[in-house]
């Protein structure tokens, strides 16, 4: 099982890999939205915001969101891990329910550039 340690360091990951995208992929993560990362195997949640093509975490705590975020993200440490170190499919992980995605129309349009 990954640590929250891990978890941390995957995002911190996943946000130098959008920073450095280009084409439809740096568009889709050029948005401004608060955004969470509930890990449900360690009971714990990042917050933060996407913006300016990075991921920026604010606070990590325990337990489920405090407020909802524009973009949340539910999965387990080891599958966040698992899809930025290129092992797992995001968009398989997602259409199988390993992994969670919630937001505004607008904005699931925008990141299907990700998947």
């Amino acid at each position: 099982m990954a640590t929250i340690a891990e978890c941390s360091s995957a995002l911190s990951r996943l946000s130098d890999n959008l920073a450095q995208a280009d084409g439809e992929v740096r568009g889709a993560a050029a948005l401004d939205r608060s955004l969470s990362c509930r890990i449900t195997d360690l009971d714990v949640t990042f917050t933060g915001r996407l913006e300016d093509g990075r991921i920026r975490v604010a606070d990590v705590h325990e337990g489920p969101p405090r407020e909802k975020a524009q973009i949340r993200l539910a999965m387990t440490g080891d599958d966040l891990v698992a899809m930025v170190d290129g092992e797992l499919n995001f968009a398989k992980a997602w259409g199988t329910g390993r992994v969670r995605l919630e937001a505004g129309f607008r904005d699931l349009l925008r990141l299907r550039a990700l998947l």
